[in-house]
């Protein structure tokens, strides 16, 4: 298996995981000094920026993957989130991750927050 190929099992792994629901899968994809940053929550841990994802994944009917972009040490993903007709949002989002030693030590996922505002606001303080 080349670099890159291990840099994209280990990625979609990870987003495949995530998007199913499969914390201790996507979890398992995580490095040694993790961070993630969104435009909603910033976490060190391997599983914090995961701990609303039953709450997301309530909402989300299907994920479309535009496009794959894989390099020795980096990834970029990007995507469609749709979600149910009440939220009535398709989210374009980029996600960008670093990894080292086949495993990610970063994510930043990039996306317009503004139709999330009020979803968030009518949610209450989460405590992230």
């Amino acid at each position: 298996m080349t670099t890159g190929s291990t840099t994209r099992h280990t990625v979609r792994a990870y987003h495949d995981a995530r998007f199913r629901g499969d914390v201790p899968t996507a979890a398992a994809q995580i490095g040694d000094g993790f961070t993630f940053r969104s435009p909603f929550i910033t976490s060190d841990s391997p599983t914090g920026h995961l701990d609303g994802l039953d709450g997301l994944l309530g909402i989300v009917t299907g994920v479309d993957l535009i496009s794959e972009l894989y390099g020795e040490t980096e990834a970029t993903l990007v995507y469609d989130v749709h979600t149910t007709p009440a939220v009535g949002i398709t989210q374009r989002t980029a996600e960008h991750f670093r990894l080292r030693d086949g495993r990610i030590t970063a994510i930043r996922l990039i996306f317009d927050s503004a139709p999330w505002q009020a979803i968030m606001t009518a949610a209450g303080p989460t405590g992230v």
